[in-house]
């Protein structure tokens, strides 16, 4: 199985803004849901925003609603994850999760986060 390829982490200050990355390779990336995960230091996964395949649905966490934005463009299989207003507590591995159906439930979220198989991720390090 080829993992998509997150990128664009990296060193921000409180207050400042990333945008993270996901390409994906093959030719199903526009029937799928698409979502990203973090992973703070010594913590469990935290499931953080999510898109449909129509790119007309999102999800967030309570963590994160209102100053990250997720974002894809099917015709580049490219995820994104516009992240403002930036916290010491976004300090995180993050990974992006390719779903199995158009959309992702309640359901669907749990189980992706139980089933592992994770890429390399992007590692966010927010720090004065």
């Amino acid at each position: 199985q080829v993992h998509p390829v997150e990128s664009g982490g990296g060193l921000a200050q409180p207050g400042g803004s990333l945008r993270l990355s996901c390409a994906a390779s093959g030719s199903t990336f526009s029937v799928y849901a698409m979502g990203w995960v973090r992973q703070a230091p010594g913590k469990g996964l935290e499931w953080v925003a999510d898109i449909n395949s129509g790119d007309s649905d999102t999800y967030y966490s309570d963590s994160v609603k209102g100053r990250f934005t997720i974002s894809r463009d099917n015709a580049k299989n490219t995820l994104y994850l516009n992240m403002s207003s930036l916290k010491p507590e976004d300090t995180a591995r993050y990974y992006c999760a390719k779903g199995e159906r158009r959309y992702y439930s309640a359901y669907e979220r749990h189980r992706r986060l139980g089933a592992g198989n994770w890429g390399q991720g992007t590692l966010v390090n927010i720090s004065s």
